[in-house]
């Protein structure tokens, strides 16, 4: 059923529903959460934003050690250290709600979509930023990876219904989606030197060559709405199901083979998902108010927060071994330790 009217990067973001009052705070440790599961006792540490409903969203492992997020609602890019440090840097376009972040494939910058400015940027470590315009007018760029060939970047246009590549010296390239009002959504270079990205209106999957050759593969739950995808441990590409209906992890062989398993908690909106550093994938549970883990044979942990809602959204592999997420409605970053082996 289409999505009519509504861009799905808005059905995603969910409203801040309460003001934050965080700025009273020490940007050190917030807290430190226990939580049950997976045969022991694992632990959340969160740290609050600077900025009040920044609308934290995207994260991910910077090329300096540090883990870099977007933060939609204050049109910023945030960095935190894994001792908390946070610094923020302001996008130079107004308004322009920074959505996805990867780092570049020369391992010095980190690239962004601007969903609103209809640009993507790059900023360096010291927080330099500059921009590139998308050719299609309001194409509402939405999520980013390097390539599989290590010399440039793709991202997904939601509403421009393509997948394009950037070089590092800004030159884009766009390749329409064979369905029409698709809405790509997450996308990520796959084992098999392709591309692989969600059709979260679509409801398909999709594998598009360096050259742009698209082929799409339907899920087999109907209007399950594909979300964010990644490339797993075991050579296969795993995503989010976000429908609440559908409520399922799924996996999908480089050859277009689907397997879906269900999330034990109903309707719990699974949206951001992440190889982790135990073997295993992570994923994030936006209504259930959860952080879970999913082995490659299907077999799903959920850790719980103990506190009020979170809405935990985008989620990465820290670079000191723990899983590192980002908590929209509680406007903080946060991380989890993977259970021991």
């Amino acid at each position: 059923m289409p999505l009519s009217g509504t861009l799905p990067g808005r059905l995603l973001r969910r409203p801040l529903a309460v003001a934050v009052t965080l700025g009273l705070l020490p940007l050190s440790l917030l807290s430190l959460v226990a939580c049950g599961g997976d045969g022991g006792v694992k632990f959340f540490t969160e740290f609050p934003v600077p900025t009040a409903n920044g609308g934290v969203s995207s994260i991910t492992t910077g090329p300096d050690g540090a883990l870099w997020f977007t933060e939609e609602a204050a049109n910023k890019i945030g960095r935190i250290t894994t001792a908390g440090v946070i610094s923020e840097f302001p996008v130079p376009t107004p308004n322009s709600e920074p959505r996805g972040i990867t780092t570049g494939p020369d391992g010095a910058d980190l690239w962004f979509t601007e969903a609103y400015g209809n640009k993507i940027g790059r900023i360096t470590p010291a927080g330099a930023i500059r921009e590139f315009p998308v050719s299609t007018v309001n194409s509402y760029p939405a999520y980013i990876t390097v390539g599989p060939d290590r010399k440039s970047l793709w991202f997904t246009e939601e509403a421009g219904n393509k997948i394009a590549r950037i070089t590092p010296d800004g030159v884009i390239t766009e390749f329409p989606v064979p369905t029409a009002v698709s809405y790509p959504a997450g996308i990520t270079a796959g084992p098999d030197g392709n591309l692989w990205f969600a059709e979260l209106n679509g409801n398909q999957i999709g594998r598009s060559t360096p050259a742009g050759v698209i082929t799409e593969f339907s899920v087999p739950t109907a209007n399950s709405w594909p979300t964010i995808i990644t490339t797993g441990p075991d050579g296969a590409l795993w995503f989010t199901e976000f429908e609440h209906n559908a409520n399922q992890i799924g996996r999908i062989s480089v050859t277009g083979a689907i397997t879906e398993f269900p999330v034990p908690t109903a309707t719990s909106r699974p949206r951001g998902i992440t190889a982790g550093p135990d073997s295993a994938l992570w994923f994030t549970e936006m209504e259930g108010n959860k952080i879970a883990r999913i082995t490659p044979a299907g077999v799903i942990s959920e850790f719980p927060f103990s506190t009020t809602r979170r809405v935990a959204v985008g989620i990465t592999a820290g670079p000191d071994g723990n899983v590192w997420f980002t908590e929209t409605d509680a406007n903080q970053i946060g991380y989890i330790t993977p259970p021991s082996p």
